[in-house]
């Protein structure tokens, strides 16, 4: 019987963009479904103790500019570790995602995903923004003016709030974060934990 991933994920977090790729071929290799989940970090942030990366002390910001170049070095994926629109509002790109999955289905949700992640991390463009957001689902090959409108529903919004009160549920504190089988995974650098995790009987 095949998995299922529960994916909490924040479009706009380098990490979530840095393992994504990775994260959805080791899904795919264990034949694991995954339940995508875009959820609003700012919220798990201010209940668990997290800061806004303006308000971490220099050495930490400092530091973490060091770690997105070696990862994306390492794993030969471009990344602009500071992006022309960043900090950026990421609630038009997570509902934009709960959109294509509810329209369209779980794999398009992924595909989508990974393709507005490099928008904003590779590319420099602005995911907050409509016309933006629906060029990139356009070259997904889905109909981006749908999605956007979609993405605006209450229906939207709904399973917006549902998929941050069930991080707060599972103590979610950062993105990305991967849950197998009840246990919780935080961050690009745990997917070899990940893929043991899905591995088991």
């Amino acid at each position: 019987m095949s998995k299922t991933i529960q994916y909490f994920l924040a479009p706009q977090s380098p990490w979530t963009y840095l393992g994504h790729e990775r994260f959805v071929a080791i899904a795919r290799a264990a034949g694991a479904r995954v339940d995508v989940k875009p959820f609003d970090v700012g919220r798990v942030f201010a209940a668990s103790g997290g800061l806004p990366l303006a308000k971490r002390a220099p050495q930490r910001q400092a530091y973490r500019l060091v770690e997105l170049a070696r990862w994306s070095q390492h794993l030969n994926i471009p990344l602009n570790a500071q992006p022309a629109f960043f900090p950026v509002p990421a609630d038009p790109s997570a509902k934009l995602i709960i959109a294509a999955r509810t329209a369209l289905g779980g794999d398009a949700a992924l595909d989508l995903a990974s393709a507005v992640m490099r928008a904003q991390w590779a590319d420099d463009k602005n995911i907050s923004d409509d016309a933006v957001l629906a060029q990139i689902a356009n070259s997904c090959g889905f109909d981006g003016a749908m999605l956007v409108k979609s993405a605006q529903t209450a229906g939207v919004q709904a399973e917006y709030d549902s998929n941050t009160n069930d991080a707060l549920a599972a103590n979610v504190f950062g993105a990305p974060w991967y849950v197998v089988d009840g246990e919780g995974y935080w961050g690009q650098d745990r997917l070899d934990f990940v893929e043991r995790a899905l591995q088991k009987p």
